[in-house]
């Protein structure tokens, strides 16, 4: 067992739970921000992290972050920008558009400071500055490999002093890829299932539970 503070609660858990497991595991429940549990989507589980001994607070996600011996959490809450970027793919036309429609939809990408502010932010350790920046260039296939594991969790725009919004701009230009190219085959099968009413919510399963 571990104890730690969660919120400012003292909890206890076992050393192999999760933040969100550890959490559950002291009796506390969880109203919001917890996407993989029904409550959302992924990455709405963003926590401050200090670990004990430390003086630096980092930002990761309570779903995949173990539980450690005096470390500090605090969740993060989840926020919405006053004005969005507004676009429909169908009107940009064929991949020879991109740039442009990048550049009038995104015109605040070009004005990256290169201050790494977003790498440092991103919970799941992306290239996020490199994204952005490959983007600008019109090197959309590589900015896309960047972004495939982002969780949209906008941890990357709270840190942008630019305004940037990192992770829209990487879920545009993964947009304009499968646009102009063949869909992939699981993610067909995957709207398939959702269409149907297949995908079921399943409490029970690995890693939804602390551990006993």
């Amino acid at each position: 067992m571990v104890r730690l503070s969660i919120e400012g609660h003292q909890v206890q858990a076992p050393a192999n739970c999760s933040i969100l497991q550890a959490f559950l595991y002291a009796g506390e429940t969880l109203v919001e921000g917890v996407g993989c549990m029904g409550q959302g989507v992924c990455g709405s589980c963003r926590v401050m992290v200090r670990h004990s001994g430390e003086q630096e607070v980092k930002t990761a996600l309570g779903c995949e972050t173990l539980v450690e011996e005096g470390m500090q959490v605090a969740f993060l809450d989840y926020f919405t920008v006053s004005s969005r970027h507004r676009y429909r793919l169908d009107e940009i036309g064929d991949s020879w558009q991109a740039l442009r429609a990048l550049s009038e939809i995104f015109p605040e990408a070009s004005h990256c400071r290169h201050c790494s502010g977003c790498d440092r932010a991103c919970p799941k350790g992306l290239d996020v500055q490199r994204g952005v920046n490959l983007a600008v260039a019109g090197e959309l296939a590589e900015s896309s490999d960047v972004f495939d594991e982002c969780v949209m969790c906008n941890l990357c725009t709270l840190a942008c002093p630019e305004h940037i919004r990192p992770n829209h701009l990487g879920l545009f230009v993964r947009r304009m890829i499968a646009a102009q190219s063949l869909r992939p085959a699981n993610l067909m099968r995957r709207l398939q299932q959702i269409e149907r009413g297949d995908m079921k919510i399943d409490f029970d399963a690995p890693g939804a539970q602390p551990p006993r």
